[in-house]
């Protein structure tokens, strides 16, 4: 329980701080909002009077306060580019992410794993060259290159779907799930990779180790000592690079999202910085922020619960 209140009170911490730093960074950056809404062409009193309604003329930590009260009771703000609730603009945008950010998570579990055990297994033979070789190509293709192949060749050539007829999810959530197939590949590959490289990488400096031998000399076969002693051991480095990954979905599906034409939180956040959209902006990096330290917050639970070891050090 006291790891536990630990961590969840670093969360809330990290999460606070993150909000200072958001808002800071966003509110020292050149240029008027209110110029930017009302135009070049715009008098001193129309933007004076624009600034007193969206309250610049006060101060900084006044502004901060404001804002912050606003993110605990669910008010982001309104955006400027669309002078729409930030809080509607992410409920629309954010199924679509989330269930992109979804697939891409579970592809990365459902393959990563068993390509780094046998990786690890099949280590030194040509079937672990060949699979070390399809990792090393697949870190150094940048997700949105392999989207772009995914278009050409699945779109373009063998017709498994329509590149950008896109089908939202409210009229078909099947043909959505369908769409959304290639974009969560594409995500996932780069991760993929890394984690199983990861998880190969932990299995066999385990293989070295001393409860290894000793299991193996009372002949505990190879497969038995790999499933019941290696995994537990070397499974806990790949679940907080796991919480990790998070991250890099997230990022990856910013460009993907512009890749294959889909109207998620990635391509809001690209409108909200070309459009120097702040209120908008904030909410977004806040709320991506949250995602990836509850991710984290997560795998620290889940890295406790597999290692009893962390149960003695806490």
């Amino acid at each position: 329980m006291k790891y536990f209140l630990r961590k969840f009170m670093a969360l809330l911490l990290t999460m606070f701080l993150v909000s200072i730093f958001t808002f800071a960074a966003f509110n020292v950056i050149p240029g008027d909002p209110a110029e930017l809404i009302l135009g070049t062409e715009a008098t001193p009193e129309s933007i004076a009077a624009l600034r007193a309604s969206l309250g610049l003329n006060q101060s900084l930590p006044q502004r901060y306060l404001k804002w912050f009260g606003g993110l605990l009771h669910g008010n982001m703000g309104t955006s400027l580019q669309y002078s729409q609730p930030v809080s509607s603009l992410l409920a629309s945008r954010l199924p679509v992410t989330a269930c992109l950010a979804g697939m891409a998570f579970i592809l990365i579990i459902a393959l990563s794993f068993p390509a780094g055990i046998l990786a690890a297994k099949w280590h030194g033979s040509w079937a672990g060259r060949f699979l070390d070789s399809i990792t090393m190509l697949n870190l150094t293709l940048p997700g949105f290159f392999v989207g772009v192949l995914f278009i050409w060749i699945f779109g373009i050539i063998l017709h498994c779907f329509m590149p950008g007829e896109y089908v939202d999810y409210r009229q078909n959530f099947g043909g959505f799930l369908r769409y959304l197939i290639f974009p969560a590949i594409a995500v996932a590959l780069p991760n993929i990779a890394s984690t199983a490289k990861f998880l190969r990488t932990s299995i066999l400096a385990e293989k070295g180790s001393d409860y290894v031998r000793t299991a193996r000399s009372k002949g505990v076969s190879e497969d038995v000592v790999l499933r019941r002693h290696i995994l537990k051991n070397a499974a806990v480095p790949a679940i907080t690079l796991l919480g990790m990954t998070v991250a890099g979905i997230f990022s990856g599906s910013i460009i993907v999202e512009q890749v294959f034409s889909l109207p998620g939180v990635g391509r809001l956040l690209i409108s909200a910085v070309s459009s120097r959209d702040f209120p908008l902006l904030e909410s977004l990096v806040v709320y991506i922020a949250f995602l990836v330290s509850i991710a984290n917050f997560l795998a620290d639970m889940l890295i406790r619960a597999v290692d009893p070891r962390m149960k003695e050090k806490a």
